[in-house]
C-alpha cells in the first residue's frame, strides 16, 4: 500500500533495506559520529543499525530520514528548507520520511523545542556532506580539479564551460557510502537562499483536501474496532464483572487477560454497545479534590528540594532591603486538549507488531511495546502519521498498547480511538503547583535577594533572568493526585508567572514603572532587545491604564527563546476583556518567519486558556469537567489582535520557537487586570478568583 508523500504509511511490510531498493540506485549518507553512536547506546534497547540519514535517488529526490515527528508545528517544511539550503537543491526535490521506526535513526522524540537547535544542524550536516561527496565524484568522473566544480540547483556545474550533471544521473547505479563530517561547514545564516523565507507548507495542500491520512483514517483489511474498559474514578480496582450481555452481542467479542478487560466489534457502534453491557464492581479510589489540592501538594514535598540556583546569603540580602515581599502563587492542573484523541491501529503480522499512532516519541513507544510483549527490537515497528496536536501530551504510548492488546487477542487488526471523554480523564494532565517567592530591593529599587521554591510542577525557567547576587531557587518533588506529565513549556508557564507577577508587585510597591524596573534589574542584553521591542511596539509610555483598562508587560528566557509581551485588556461586565496582544520573540537565526510567527501566536492562544480560564475540577478521583461543552477554552471571541514582532539574530545558532513563547502571556494579563482593577491574582486561573 504506498501512500502520499507526506504519510508513513509506506510499505508497513519491508524492512529499510528494501524501503531504499524501490526509491532507486542511488547515494546514501550514513552517519558514524561518535556523538550519535554514544546516543543510540545510551538509548539500550533502541536499534543499533539505524543510522541513514539521506538518499538521491535517479530522478534526483532526495529523501531524508528523521525521528522527528509532525504534530502539526509544520517541521517537516523547515527541515526540507535546511536540507535544501545546504545540498543546493530545489525544495520540492525533498522528500521527508519522518518517524517510522524501521526507516529511520533512533530519536528521543520532538519535545523541549528540540528540533531546530539539534535536528536542524544534524541534518544541515548530512546535506552538506553529501553535496561535497557530489563534487567529489563529479571531479573523479571528468578528471578534473575539485576546485573548479559547484553545487546549484540538484547540478554539478564546472566553471567556466557548459559541463553540468544532474544529481539523479551523476549517483545513478552507484551506491557511495560516506561518513558524515561533523566539522563540516555550514552556510551562515546570513547567506541562506532557501532557509530564512516563509514558503507554503509542503503537502499543505493533502491536508487541505483531506488526502492526508491520520491514524483515525488507517483502514487495514479485516481491521476490527476497540474500546477499553475504565474504572469510574483514580485508583479504583475491579471487584466483579458480568460478562455475559457483553459476550451476546454479535459481532462483538470480549477479551480479558488480568485486570485488562476490552472489546472488540465490527463496527465502532457494537464495540461501544458491548463495552456499555458489561457489569463491573469497584472498589476504592483516590479521596482528594480541588479544595484539598495545594495543602497537599505541600504537604507532600520531598524534604530539600533540588536543582534550581543558590549564591550569596538569603540573609544578607534581605538585610539590606528596604523593601521586602513574600507572596504565594498557585496554578491548577489543565488538559492538553489535542484536536486528535489518543488513537491507534495495531496488526500483527508473522509475530511483528505494527503500530500507526499519535505519538511524539516514536521509539519511546516502540520501548513501551517490546516491554509490554517481550518482543525484540527487530519484531516491533511504530509508524507516526502526522498527528492532531500533541503539546507535549503525546509522550506516551497508552492506545498503542490497548490497541495491540486486543489486536492479539483477536487475532486481527484492531483501531481503537479514544473519545474526548477518555482523553480529558485518562491523560495526564500539566502539573498543578505551589511557587513561594521571597524577595528584597534596596533604597535604589536593586534586588538584594530572591528565593524562590516551586513544588510540584517542575524547574523549567525557574532561574530569574535579573540580576541579583543572593538568591535560592529550588524545585520540590509532591506526590500528585492526578496523573502528571510533559506540557507546552513544561514549568516555565508556572515559574515565570510567578516571578513576573512578582517582579511587577515590587515595581507598584515603590512606584516605578514595571518596564523601567525590569531594565534597571537587567543586563541580558538579548532579553533587555525583546522588552525594548515589544514595548515599543506597543506604544508603552503612552498607554491610558485606570477605569476599568490596564495594560501589562512580562517577560522570559527558556529553551533559547527570548520572549516579552505586553496585553491591553478592558474590564466589561466584571469580566476581561482583552483588546490587544504585542510579543516580541528572539530565538537566534530564524529559519521560517511565518512558521515562527504561528507558533508565537498558536502559543499565545493556548497560554492565555490556561491563564483566565483553563483548570481541571475534581472530586473523589473523577474527572468532573470531561469534556468541551464543560472544560472552557480559548475561542474566536476571546482572542485579540496579536502583533509578533521578530527579532532575528542571523549571527545566533537557531533555537526551537514552540513553547517559549507561551511563558509571558499570564503574567501580563495578570499586571494588566491589576492595572485596570487594583486586584492582584496570584492564582491561575484567574478566573477562579
Amino acid at each position: 500500500m504506498k501512500t502520499s508523500p507526506d504519510s508513513n504509511e509506506v510499505f508497513p511490510d519491508i524492512d529499510r533495506r528494501s524501503f531504499i531498493k524501490i526509491l532507486g540506485g542511488g547515494i546514501a549518507v550514513l552517519l558514524f559520529a561518535d556523538t550519535a553512536e554514544a546516543q543510540r547506546q545510551g538509548g539500550g534497547g533502541r536499534p543499533k543499525e539505524l543510522s541513514a540519514w539521506l538518499h538521491v535517488a535517479e530522478d534526483g529526490t532526495v529523501s531524508i530520514f528523521t525521528g522527528k515527528t509532525e504534530v502539526g508545528q509544520n517541521i517537516r517544511t523547515s527541515l526540507s528548507m535546511v536540507v535544501a539550503e545546504e545540498l543546493k537543491v530545489p525544495l520540492s526535490a525533498v522528500q521527508m520520511v519522518m518517524a517510522d521506526t524501521d526507516l529511520v535513526p533512533w530519536d528521543a522524540g520532538t519535545f523541549g523545542s528540540r528540533t531546530t537547535p539539534d535536528m536542524s544542524p544534524q541534518l544541515r550536516r548530512v546535506a552538506a556532506t553529501a553535496r561535497e561527496a557530489l563534487i567529489d565524484l563529479a571531479a573523479a568522473a571528468w578528471n578534473v580539479e575539485r576546485g573548479t566544480l559547484e553545487a546549484v540547483e540538484g547540478k554539478i556545474l564546472r566553471r567556466g564551460s557548459d559541463q553540468a550533471i544532474s544529481y539523479g544521473n551523476l549517483s545513478k547505479g552507484q551506491q557511495l557510502v560516506a561518513t558524515v563530517d561533523e566539522r563540516i561547514p555550514l552556510t551562515p545564516a546570513a547567506d541562506w537562499k532557501v532557509a530564512g523565507k516563509s514558503v507554503p507548507k509542503v503537502n499543505g495542500e493533502s491536508f487541505v483536501t483531506g488526502a492526508h491520512h491520520y491514524t483515525t483514517d488507517m483502514r487495514r483489511p479485516g481491521r476490527l474496532f476497540g474500546k477499553v474498559l475504565r474504572a469510574p474514578a483514580f485508583g479504583a480496582k475491579m471487584k466483579s464483572t458480568d460478562l455475559s450481555a457483553a459476550e451476546s452481542v454479535e459481532g462483538a467479542k470480549v477479551h480479558r487477560d488480568g485486570d485488562f478487560l476490552g472489546v472488540t466489534a465490527t463496527t465502532a457502534a457494537l464495540a461501544d454497545r458491548a463495552l456499555t453491557l458489561i457489569k463491573a464492581e469497584w472498589e476504592g479510589g483516590q479521596k482528594l479534590s480541588n479544595a484539598e489540592l495545594f495543602a497537599h501538594l505541600k504537604s507532600t514535598a520531598k524534604p530539600g528540594g533540588r536543582g534550581g540556583d543558590e549564591a550569596g546569603s538569603m540573609d544578607e540580602g534581605l538585610a539590606k532591603a528596604a523593601h521586602r515581599l513574600e507572596r504565594v502563587y498557585t496554578l491548577e492542573f489543565i488538559a492538553h486538549a489535542p484536536l486528535e484523541p489518543r488513537a491507534a491501529v495495531a496488526e500483527w503480522i508473522d509475530g511483528k507488531l505494527t503500530v500507526w499512532t499519535g505519538t511524539q516519541r516514536p521509539f519511546g513507544v516502540k520501548d513501551e511495546l517490546m516491554r509490554e510483549f517481550s518482543l525484540p527490537s527487530e519484531k516491533v515497528r511504530v509508524i507516526v502519521p502526522d498527528t492532531g496536536s500533541g503539546y507535549g501530551g503525546k509522550h506516551s504510548g497508552e492506545a498503542a498498547i490497548e490497541t495491540a492488546r486486543l489486536a492479539k487477542a483477536s487475532g486481527k487488526p484492531v483501531k481503537l480511538v479514544w473519545t474526548r471523554e477518555e482523553e480529558f480523564t485518562w491523560a495526564y494532565f500539566r502539573p498543578a503547583g505551589v511557587m513561594e517567592l521571597r524577595s528584597g530591593i534596596d533604597q535604589d529599587s536593586k534586588l538584594t535577594a530572591w528565593e524562590h521554591h516551586n513544588y510540584n510542577s517542575g524547574g523549567a525557567a525557574i532561574g530569574t533572568p535579573y540580576d541579583v547576587s543572593n538568591r535560592l531557587i529550588r524545585t520540590h518533588g509532591s506526590d500528585s493526585p492526578l496523573r502528571q506529565g510533559s506540557y507546552r513549556g513544561l514549568a516555565a508557564v508556572a515559574n515565570c508567572f510567578a516571578r513576573e507577577s512578582h517582579m511587577d508587585e515590587l515595581a507598584r510597591a515603590v512606584s516605578m514603572d514595571p518596564l523601567e524596573f525590569r531594565l534597571k534589574n537587567l543586563s541580558d542584553k538579548r532579553l533587555r532587545a525583546v522588552l525594548e521591542a515589544a514595548a515599543e511596539r506597543f506604544g508603552w509610555k503612552n498607554r491610558k491604564d485606570g477605569e476599568g483598562r490596564g495594560s501589562g508587560i512580562a517577560c522570559g528566557i527558556d529553551k533559547g527563546g527570548y520572549i516579552a509581551t505586553c496585553v491591553e485588556l478592558e474590564m466589561v461586565d466584571g469580566v476581561p476583556k482583552l483588546r490587544r496582544i504585542v510579543a516580541a520573540f528572539e530565538c537566534g537565526a530564524i529559519v521560517h518567519p511565518n512558521h515562527v510567527t504561528l507558533q508565537i501566536e498558536g502559543a499565545i492562544v493556548m497560554g492565555l486558556g490556561g491563564a483566565l480560564f483553563e483548570g481541571i475540577n475534581f472530586k473523589d478521583g473523577r474527572i468532573l469537567n470531561d469534556r468541551f461543552s464543560k472544560y472552557r477554552v480559548p475561542r474566536f471571541s476571546d482572542v485579540p489582535p496579536i502583533d509578533v514582532v521578530l527579532v532575528n539574530r542571523a549571527d545566533l545558532p537557531s533555537a526551537g520557537a514552540g513553547e517559549s513563547p507561551i511563558m509571558a502571556i499570564a503574567p501580563a494579563i495578570g499586571s494588566a487586570l491589576f492595572a485596570a482593577t487594583g486586584k492582584r491574582h496570584l492564582a491561575l486561573p484567574m478566573s477562579r478568583a
